[in-house]
C-alpha cells in the first residue's frame, strides 16, 4: 500500500535535486562571509591610507624642520608605507572582484541546476559553471593570502622605524635598558622589574 502512495522514483530524484540545490548555496553562503572580510580589511586600508596622507601633508608643510627628529626618514618611510598600502587596496580590491564574480557563478549554477531539472536537459551544464565559481573563489584566496603577507611587511616596517626613532630621542637611562635600542640586534626583551608586593613561589 505504502509503494502505491510514494513513488521512489519521484523521491529520489526530488532528494537528489535538492541535494544539488544545497552545495551551490553552501558556497554561497561561505563566499558571502570572504566578501564581507574582505570589505572590512578594504574600509580598514582606506582609512590607513588617509591617515599616512595627513602624516605627510603634516611634515611637508611643517615649519621648522630641521627640529622633527629624522625628518627626512620619516618622510621616506611614509612614502613607503604609502606605497605598501595602495598596493594592497587594490589586491583588495581585485579579491573582492573575484568573490563577486564567485557568488555570481554559484548563483548561475542553482538557476542552470533548476532548469536541468524541469526540463531534464542540458544536466552537464551546471557543473563548469559551478568550477568557474570555485575557480574565481580560489584566486580571491590566493590575492587574500598576498595581501595579508604585505600587511606584514607594512608592519614590520613601521615597527623597525619606531625602533630607530626612539634609539635617537630616547633617554640614555630609558635605552640602556633595551638590547633592542642599545644594540639595533631587535633580539633580548628587556628586563621586567617585579611590582612591589609581587611574590612568587
Amino acid at each position: 500500500m505504502a509503494t502505491e502512495l510514494v513513488n521512489p522514483d519521484a523521491l529520489n530524484s526530488t532528494i537528489e535535486f535538492l541535494t544539488a540545490m544545497v552545495t551551490p548555496a553552501l558556497l554561497i553562503s561561505a563566499t558571502g562571509s570572504l566578501v564581507l572580510s574582505t570589505s572590512t580589511r578594504l574600509g580598514r586600508v582606506v582609512d590607513r591610507v588617509r591617515q599616512l596622507e595627513e602624516r605627510l601633508s603634516d611634515l611637508i608643510y611643517a615649519e621648522d624642520k630641521e627640529s622633527v627628529p629624522l625628518y627626512d626618514k620619516r618622510v621616506e618611510v611614509i612614502v613607503d608605507l604609502l606605497d605598501k598600502v595602495t598596493s594592497r587596496s587594490r589586491i583588495l580590491q581585485r579579491a573582492l572582484q573575484a568573490f563577486y564574480y564567485g557568488v555570481g557563478m554559484f548563483t548561475l549554477t542553482s538557476v542552470t541546476i533548476a532548469l536541468a531539472a524541469f526540463f531534464n536537459t542540458y544536466r552537464i551544464v551546471p557543473i563548469p559553471i559551478g568550477i568557474v565559481g570555485i575557480m574565481f573563489l580560489f584566486w580571491g584566496s590566493v590575492l587574500m593570502l598576498r595581501e595579508t603577507r604585505m600587511a606584514t611587511a607594512t608592519v614590520n616596517a613601521e615597527m623597525d622605524f619606531t625602533w630607530e626613532l626612539a634609539s635617537r630621542v630616547a633617554p640614555k637611562e630609558v635605552a640602556s635598558k633595551y638590547k633592542k635600542i642599545e644594540t639595533g640586534e631587535y633580539k633580548t626583551k628587556p628586563e621586567i622589574s617585579e611590582a612591589p608586593g609581587d611574590e612568587r613561589a
